[in-house]
């Protein structure tokens, strides 16, 4: 049937008949050219109708008075039914309500029209909203029930619902479309801005009233207006800042779309200053960083975070305007309510991080590889010409020759004779401290010159023992794989000067965001998870490569260094094997290091307070930075002096040669000899306890502590010791230290004692011939149950009422061959 064609039934005398049989319900607000006409006109036309009141009024009363919400509606299966308008007396009885003749459809409501599935008989062609005339619910007496009235020129579309709920839900549903599908089309084309902005404060009141429930409600209005803005590019500033305004009451509950966000970020860029930036843009982006799940989803929405904060930066207050914002964001209290805040905060200052080095970034691409840096052939022949990078390199004077000065021996055997030195493939074990004569003061550097990407000497880092060497040689990636990070930024001393210049905005833009992670660290409830975020290092190279950078960023983690949960400086480690962390990049001889050692010497006497006092990490210490941890002893660092210790005490330094030098080392300060002989006195009583003879059996009496342990054992000998049981004592994991000093220790038990994961770790380094372990009622967790798979001897392990999950359970027994008995009763994995 088609709506388009009018009829002249459709005057004033057949209207009189909509008027008196249904009330009014659709908002008669005017658009664009009929809101001046209608104010001023009440005697005809829309200004009368508005004027009128009555039945407009009690209409809206009738459908906002109840506060019902309603989802809007796209699609759905109702009845329909047209009543042409009259024009004869045999019309009139053809369309009285005992033959009206009533169809069932699946209608659709697109963006422009009522369209139906079937499209036969009364919907045979669409609908369009323009042709829409009124908009109406039938309630005279007589009326059908549940049935929406929708007039158009020539009749009357009648839409029945099953009850009264679902007709409201039409009533609305329709209602909504028409009115965007107008505003849609009468903004598209303006003509006056003063008239647009009073039709964008129309529709930003109707999408606020509205009682419909939808996510389209308010965003359909935001991408009508960012629609606009995006085809008027010309308006001026204050035509923005009105618009801007206006459309603020739809930006409390909404992300505005992409090309708002757009036009927001210019905002921010032209006019910081602006009080809109405040008043309006910091609840929109106080809203994204509680409620934004993924900004790679919505880029745009992290781009405008990014220029809000830099706006801020601009402020007559500066930073302390970004630290308020950072603060407020935070709350008062001492744990921030929305866990999204500090994740989507990192993310904006890593992406504003990763822009201000982008251009260095981009001329990667005709750089050398990594891996062809590492196999050594950089072949430029194959390689398009290299992009500048804005580098300064002053050129450097020639230093003298370094003299490597060993340093004194121990007492003993004379040293071997000098060897000649070997190829840098297979670097000597030896260790010795190089000292460097007086260097007399440059010249002044000549003008910075530009270099390419390809100018840039990259040298792997060279490691202290031929272990470390043999190790890396023998690693399943062999010689393809990719170099390390801090093989990557190693720069020969040929150009050590190097620098990076950035842009004056750029340096603006490090400055502020390298500062919020600065304040990031500094709230205790938000380092954890800041650690966590930070510890895979997801930061460029070039920006590790470029001192202030990373001079900045020592502030955070020196942060880590000082925090004593292990959650937080663990993450100071690489996060996996193979991988470099902070804690090398910070570290003598890493690119972000730039002091003596005092922030290595931090972290090293964090993590050795923790958990770490293992032999793997004593290891990897010996292997890679011995050379500064004897510089840092020989300096009187308390923390490197017991490290080398441990290093003694443990044997982790296989090399005579090495250990005479380590011993030398602590006999030249005070606290080095001091802890030295303190150490010999602990291997003579060790060796007293290892003597062979005592008891092979001990059982300690209920309520014993680790201080009654170690008075115990250190009585006499105790080389026999098989069956040892602590049971139902107060011993902790602080007596790991004295039971490792057990060779011949075969069985334990630790039945309800308080003794821990870290207990467990030590014991699973140095008691491999353990044999029996009982853990039951012990508040071990996986974390230190997983250390138990290097115990290839265990044949009975109890743990019975511990934290032991199903997936540790059975890793454990994959990974424990002899493991015959197990008490896994009262555990997740029972």
């Amino acid at each position: 049937m088609d709506f388009t064609s009018g009829g002249g039934g459709g005057g004033g005398g057949n209207n009189e008949l909509h008027n008196n049989q249904f009330y009014q319900c659709e908002e008669n607000k005017p658009l664009l050219g009929e809101m001046s006409e209608g104010n001023n006109n009440n005697t005809g036309g829309p200004g009368a109708r508005l004027g009128a009141g009555g039945p407009c009024k009690r209409s809206l009363h009738h459908c906002s008075s109840s506060g019902m919400r309603y989802k809007l509606l796209h699609e759905g299966d109702i009845q329909v039914c047209v009543v042409k308008h009259p024009r004869t007396f045999l019309s009139k009885i053809l369309t009285s309500k005992f033959l009206r003749r009533w169809e069932p459809h699946h209608l659709t409501l697109t963006d422009s029209s009522l369209t139906s599935a079937t499209p036969t008989g009364y919907m045979e062609t669409p609908l369009s909203y323009s042709a829409i005339e009124d908009l109406q619910l039938l309630s005279w007496d007589n009326a059908p029930k549940y049935c929406v009235q929708l007039s158009f020129p020539g009749g009357t579309v009648l839409l029945q619902a099953a009850n009264s709920y679902l007709r409201d839900q039409w009533f609305h549903s329709l209602q909504w479309k028409k009115k965007i599908y107008k505003y849609r089309k009468v903004l598209n084309n303006p003509s006056r801005w003063d008239v647009v902005l009073k039709e964008i404060r129309a529709l930003v009141d109707m999408a606020l009233t509205s009682p419909l429930q939808d996510e389209s409600i308010h965003q359909a209005p935001l991408h009508i207006i960012s629609t606009l803005l995006a085809e008027n590019s010309n308006l001026s500033t204050q035509d923005h800042e009105n618009i801007i305004v206006a459309i603020a009451p739809l930006l409390e509950n909404n992300h505005p779309p992409p090309d708002l966000c757009e036009f927001f970020c210019k905002h921010c860029r032209e006019r910081p200053r602006s009080m809109v930036v405040i008043e309006v843009f910091t609840p929109v982006v106080q809203r994204i960083l509680k409620h934004n799940m993924d900004f790679g989803k919505c880029p745009r929405l992290r781009l405008f975070t990014q220029e809000y904060i830099l706006a801020l930066n601009e402020l007559n207050a500066g930073m302390e305007v970004v630290k308020k914002f950072v603060h407020s964001m935070h709350g008062p209290t001492g744990q921030c309510p929305h866990p999204r805040v500090l994740p989507n905060l990192v993310a904006v200052c890593l992406a504003a991080i990763y822009s201000c080095y982008e251009e260095f970034i981009n001329s990667r691409d005709n750089s050398p590889s990594l891996k062809e840096i590492r196999n050594g052939c950089q072949q430029q022949n194959d390689r398009k010409p290299p992009m500048p990078l804005r580098l300064l390199r002053p050129e450097p004077p020639t230093p003298p020759p370094a003299t490597l000065l060993p340093l004194s021996a121990h007492p003993g055997p004379p040293p071997p004779p000098p060897q000649p030195a070997p190829p840098p493939s297979n670097p000597a074990p030896s260790i010795s401290i190089p000292i460097t004569s007086p260097t007399p003061t440059p010249p002044l550097s000549p003008p910075p010159s530009e270099v390419n990407s390809s100018e840039i000497l990259v040298e792997m880092e060279r490691n202290n023992n031929s272990a470390n060497n043999a190790r890396r040689k023998g690693g399943p990636s062999g010689g393809d794989s990719e170099p390390n990070l801090i093989d990557c930024l190693l720069v020969s001393p040929a150009v050590n000067t190097l620098s990076i210049q950035l842009p004056a905005q750029a340096d603006r833009v490090l400055g502020c965001f390298a500062l919020i992670l600065k304040m990031l660290s500094d709230y205790d409830d938000w380092r954890p998870a800041l650690a966590s975020l930070l510890q895979p290092i997801p930061f460029p190279k070039e920006a590790l490569a470029h001192a202030k950078f990373t001079k900045e960023l020592k502030y955070v983690i020196q942060r880590f260094a000082e925090d004593p949960r292990q959650e937080v400086h663990s993450c100071l480690l690489s996060v996996r094997s193979g991988k470099d962390g902070w804690f090398q990049l910070y570290s003598p001889g890493g690119v972000a290091c730039d002091d003596d050692g005092e922030l290595f010497a931090s972290m090293v006497h964090i993590l050795m307070g923790s958990c770490y006092k293992t032999k793997k990490f004593l290891l990897s210490l010996a292997e890679n930075k011995l050379g500064p941890c004897m510089l840092l002893a020989l300096r009187g660092n308390q923390t490197m002096v017991e490290i080398l210790c441990l290093m003694l005490e443990y044997n982790i330094i296989d090399n005579k040669d090495t250990q005479l030098q380590i011993i030398s080392t602590l006999e030249s300060t005070q606290v080095g000899l001091r802890m030295y002989e303190q150490l010999c006195d602990r291997q003579r009583e060790l060796k007293e306890l290892q003597r062979k003879g005592g008891p092979t059996r001990l059982t300690l009496p209920s309520k014993s502590t680790d201080a009654d342990l170690a008075r115990l054992l250190s009585s006499g000998s105790f080389g026999n010791l098989e069956n040892l049981s602590l049971a139902f004592t107060n011993v902790t994991s602080a007596c790991a230290e004295q039971l490792i000093k057990l060779p011949s220790l075969k069985q334990l038990n630790l039945w309800s004692t308080q003794f821990g994961d870290a207990g467990l770790r030590l014991l699973s380094e140095h008691l491999a011939c353990l044999q029996v372990l009982n853990l039951c009622e012990t508040p071990v967790t996986d974390a230190g149950l997983l250390a138990l798979s290097s115990m290839k001897s265990l044949c009975s392990l109890n743990m019975n009422s511990t934290k032991l999950t199903a997936d540790t359970y059975e890793d454990l027994k994959a990974k424990l061959p002899n493991l015959k008995d197990v008490d896994v009763r009262y555990t997740e994995a029972w």
